[in-house]
């Protein structure tokens, strides 16, 4: 949640640099004593705006000093300092160019607010040039040294930063999301579905923070209204995550009669009538007597991430994980560690749809000045790795807030008062650099039911990388078998449904060498088991034309050892089948070899073969035309078929 601005803090830094003292020098040729008296009081006048907070009235009566006295060097050295407050560094470094350009003696003293403002238009090298001049004054203080050593700390990260990525053609180009979202009030903290098709969001209305929803049809995002139901109170509801299902909302609430600590994590559901719950507590596993806040849940509903000063870190914010065990409760708060978390602040965590990648604030990690965008990837070893500054005009030299990122890897959702009135949050979107995006990812949702009395089924989906044979995500479905699971690019996976007195469902994503551009959504029935229930083996591999089980082929041949080990009694038939193409004897001889490879690989693990019966089928019988390649590979499989239980 935004904080609100300090004036004290704008009234030091206006007095800092209307009235700082200047030491004169012979060679400066400009002298205060001789201003025209009526453009003094009108400076005066424009001082005393400021100082309320009134930069339009204040710059006006500035321009006004200027018509009296045109080299009037403390109007523009004050009216850059505006600029710089009102975050407009292009108006800023015009000013103290012409400050400098009518007398560099008198303007010297303004030489690191004037690299500060080169550094906010992406001037680094103009800045670091500036803050040496600085630097080199050997009459400084130590404050001034210590302010002067951290900036040019930060135009050297920004310089090596270009030297080492190469940007290419990038262009950062935040897009305001539109009327349907972005209003006279403050809008911030976007956050997403998978489909990228429903925003929730918070508006700050007089003080009261509320959430609000937006549906995105036809290329534009909709008139934006409050969501329905008994989240929103009279109280503050904020910092926010809705899960890619669009069924949980996490948020942040501050000060609640009920709350553990100054700002507590609490959760609703979405109903199916579309409102959302009463909020709830989510406990003192979650929550401390400290603060919690900006949390991040991850695709699979099993990792909550959020921010936190509770003991126990490093120091400061730092950003913490609690894990949802298998009976649905989460566990107790992990630290991410010293890779990720300094002894100063890391905020507003983002996990992105591939679960792989996650994108935070930092302001202990190095980089342009205050607090910047991070990210972080899990390596092979399941560990986070290296913090990555997501660079120039992504990150600039004043605060970055939160960052949401779609499954597309690469559109962006960010918060911020670029390019508005002063104060005015509005909700952007931008696209990321290559090297800087998550992995696209796809995802799959549907419906597990009971084929013959078409019932929803709570039952578990297992997705593994058929490359690892390691599972990469398990979920359990709700009560009436709804699921949805992602699906990120570059990976071929398998996928496995599982519910006791039922055959197992199994399909396949082959997503290696394949780039498809849509999401799958499907109903998956699955089938009692009874004599002439069957299923299609959809993860068996095979080379063409050959009967050697392929690698990746025993994630699927497991989950068979799995169901007839569980079911004593059970006996199926294994069949082989084939497209149409080459001799039918041929073919024949194919599926028959294939059915007792698979076979023999069940009998190596234990279960009898009086169990087991090995039939080819050929192309006898195809469930689809062989006059396609879709039809070809759907013929060529391999069945079980349930013979007795």
């Amino acid at each position: 949640m935004p904080e609100k601005n300090n004036p004290l803090l704008k009234v030091i830094f206006l007095i800092a640099i209307l009235f700082i003292n200047i030491s004169f020098s012979k060679a400066q040729w400009y002298d205060p004593e001789k201003v025209n008296k009526k453009a003094k009081i009108i400076y005066e006048a424009a001082y005393e705006f400021a100082t309320q907070g009134d930069y339009a009235q204040s710059i006006k009566k500035l321009e006004e000093a200027l018509k009296l006295e045109p080299k009037y060097v403390e109007v523009y050295l004050s009216r850059a300092g505006i600029y710089a407050d009102m975050k407009n560094y292009q108006g800023s470094v015009a000013d103290f160019k012409k400050a400098f350009s009518l007398d560099s003696i008198f303007s010297s003293t303004y030489l690191l607010p004037f690299s500060i403002s080169l550094a906010g238009i992406g001037e680094f090298e103009g800045a670091l040039e500036k803050v040496n001049a600085f630097l080199a004054n050997e009459t400084l203080n130590q404050q001034s040294k210590k302010a002067g050593h951290y900036r040019k700390s930060t135009y050297e990260f920004a310089i090596d930063y270009k030297t080492k990525h190469t940007l290419g053609h990038y262009s950062f180009l935040p897009i305001n999301v539109g009327a349907g979202i972005n209003s006279g009030a403050l809008e911030y903290f976007p956050s997403l579905t998978i489909d990228g098709k429903k925003m929730i969001f918070n508006r700050r209305i007089n003080d009261d923070e509320d959430f609000y929803e937006s549906d995105f049809e036809n290329g534009i995002w909709k008139e934006a209204n409050p969501v329905t139901g008994k989240i929103n109170t009279n109280l503050n509801e904020g910092a926010e995550t809705i899960s890619q299902d669009g069924n949980w909302l996490i948020f942040t609430g501050c000060n609640y009669p009920e709350g553990m600590g100054s700002c507590d994590l609490y959760i609703s559901y979405k109903t199916k009538s579309g409102n959302w719950t009463e909020a709830e507590n989510m406990g003192d596993v979650i929550n401390s007597e400290s603060w919690e806040s900006t949390p991040s849940l991850s695709p699979d509903k099993k990792d909550l991430y959020f921010s936190s000063n509770r003991t126990g870190g490093y120091g400061g914010k730092d950003i913490w994980v609690c894990h949802r065990n298998i009976n649905g409760k989460w566990g107790k708060p992990e630290n991410l560690g010293p890779i990720i978390n300094t002894s100063a602040d890391e905020t507003c965590p983002f996990i992105h749809a591939d679960n792989q990648t996650l994108y935070f604030n930092s302001n202990g990690h190095m980089g342009y000045g205050m607090s910047d965008l991070f990210f972080t990837k899990k390596t092979a070893e399941n560990k986070w790795g290296e913090p990555e500054n997501l660079g120039y005009p992504i990150n600039t030299i004043d605060d970055e807030g939160s960052l949401v990122v779609s499954a597309d890897g690469k559109t962006s959702y960010y918060s911020s008062d670029r390019g508005d009135v002063k104060n005015k949050l509005d909700i952007y979107t931008f696209q990321l650099r290559d090297d800087i995006a998550a992995s696209k990812t796809l995802w799959l949702k549907g419906k597990v039911f009971d084929q013959k009395t078409k019932s929803g089924l709570p039952c578990t989906v297992e997705l593994t990388e058929i490359d690892k044979r390691t599972t990469s995500t398990s979920i359990q479905t709700d009560e009436d078998g709804y699921f949805l699971i992602t699906l990120p690019v570059g990976k071929d996976y398998s996928l496995n449904i599982n519910r006791k007195g039922y055959l197992f469902y199994s399909d396949h994503f082959l997503l290696k060498n394949n780039n498809p551009d849509s999401s799958y959504s499907l109903d998956l029935p699955l089938q009692p088991i009874e004599a002439g229930a069957a299923v299609v083996l959809k993860n068996i591999f095979f080379e063409n034309n050959q009967f050697q089980l392929k690698a990746g082929s025993d994630i699927e041949l497991l989950q068979l050892i799995q169901l007839l080990n569980e079911n004593n009694n059970l006996k199926v038939e294994i069949s082989g089948h084939t497209d149409n193409i080459g001799k039918k004897e041929d073919n024949l001889s194919l599926s028959l070899n294939r059915a007792k490879s698979v076979v023999a690989f069940l009998v190596s693990k234990g279960i009898h073969e009086n169990r087991l019966t090995a039939k080819g089928y050929g192309d006898t019988k195809p469930i689809a035309t062989n006059d396609t390649e879709e039809g070809k590979s759907l013929n060529r499989r391999t069945e079980i078929n349930v013979l007795s239980n």
